[in-house]
């Protein structure tokens, strides 16, 4: 599977590196590729994985047979209306990203909040994507490696698109996800309560002082799944 995962931040690079080790091929997209090869860390990053490609954000989404959004989320309809709505027509997009807000300082606040998210509004401006809204409420290195909690701990998934979903599915569990934590909440308007999650995590970041923990749904077996 060849995957353009859009943003170059450590979120992105720690999925990008994942899907690399799974065999897939990688091309990360950026707003200006000279620029993001000129960051020292970035370009570190890019020796140790030669695998990765770098393209801009509508040659990145044109390569990928399937999208990851891994922007900040303030700035995510912008890039994506940067990848071009041509290259993103009939592809599933796997959004995780958050609205954080930090305009008013730390710890940021959330935009859009309640009644919207930004899964919906990603959804809505590019009405030909497949959004699958998973991954967000946890740390980049848990999503990739769950087993770094110990015990058993849940991922969600929101969207529209029932077989968006199960290919999403399918990826989580290459990841080590097992088929019972994975919980379907149903439409993409779910991703409000996912990403309501963000001001409860950082919370806990503060008071554990790690990011090695996740929200694990007791009972969850018994649940049936939306499809």
């Amino acid at each position: 599977m060849r995957y353009a995962v859009l943003g170059t931040g450590i979120v992105g690079r720690t999925i990008a590196t994942r899907l690399l080790s799974l065999g897939h091929e990688v091309v990360i997209g950026t707003r200006d590729p000279e620029a993001t090869l000129a960051r020292t860390e970035y370009a570190a990053w890019q020796s140790a994985n030669p695998g990765a490609g770098l393209a801009s954000f509508a040659e990145a989404a044109r390569q990928g047979e399937t999208l990851v959004n891994a922007t900040g989320g303030r700035v995510s309809v912008a890039a994506l209306t940067e990848a071009d709505a041509a290259h993103l027509d009939g592809k599933v997009l796997i959004d995780i990203a958050n609205p954080l807000d930090f305009s008013h300082g730390f710890p940021p606040g959330l935009d859009p909040v309640d009644s919207d998210s930004l899964g919906e509004l990603i959804q809505r401006t590019f009405p030909g994507l497949r959004v699958v809204k998973t991954l967000n409420t946890m740390n980049c290195q848990v999503m990739v490696d769950p087993v770094r909690v110990e015990g058993d701990h849940t991922v969600f998934l929101s969207g529209e698109d029932a077989e968006a979903k199960k290919a999403v599915r399918e990826l989580l569990y290459s990841f080590d996800w097992r088929e019972h934590t994975v919980i379907d909440l149903g439409g993409i308007e779910t991703a409000r309560g996912t990403e309501m999650l963000l001001p409860l995590w950082l919370r806990l970041m503060g008071a554990l002082g790690h990011t090695d923990f996740n929200f694990h749904v007791q009972g969850a077996k018994r649940g049936s799944s939306p499809g």
